[in-house]
């Protein structure tokens, strides 16, 4: 049986023997839970099969995974970055770019995200390391 903080363990059909205590103990919230709950039945049941998704563009995939309850468009596109590695991705919903892109190209007043989507026509088709430099300017340390 899994237990909390058996990260060996953390496959969707093993998440999907959890309780929800057990996610719990995992420092997920009882929502949290939830949602990973469902994204392992999902991913169980075979109605997202990621064995496809590296032939999908970044739309595709973000389209895919916003489907599962708790998956929003911000949550996608970071799979995207981090797990996937995808190049080109700009999240414009992610308080930290907004942040960084407002000091470093509006004098600290905020943009609107197609202002943002504007700036980033010059980072193209590299927006997620863009992103990254973006993210380590207003945290540099590692």
């Amino acid at each position: 049986e899994p237990v909390a903080g058996d990260f060996a363990s953390v496959r969707p059909a093993a998440i999907a023997q959890m309780s929800m205590e057990q996610l719990r103990g995992c420092g997920l919230s009882g929502r949290k839970s939830t949602y990973v709950f469902e994204l392992a039945n999902h991913l169980l049941d075979g109605s997202l099969d990621v064995r496809t998704w590296r032939r999908l563009d970044d739309e595709q995939v973000i389209s895919e995974l916003i489907r599962i309850k708790g998956i929003g468009r911000w949550t996608a596109e970071m799979f995207l970055i981090s797990f996937m590695l995808r190049p080109n991705v700009l999240p414009v919903d992610d308080i930290g770019l907004q942040r960084a892109m407002r000091l470093h190209y509006n004098d600290g007043e905020p943009l609107s995200k197609s202002e943002m989507r504007e700036i980033a026509e010059n980072w193209q088709p590299w927006c997620t390391v863009a992103t990254w430099f973006m993210w380590r300017s207003i945290d540099p340390k590692p």
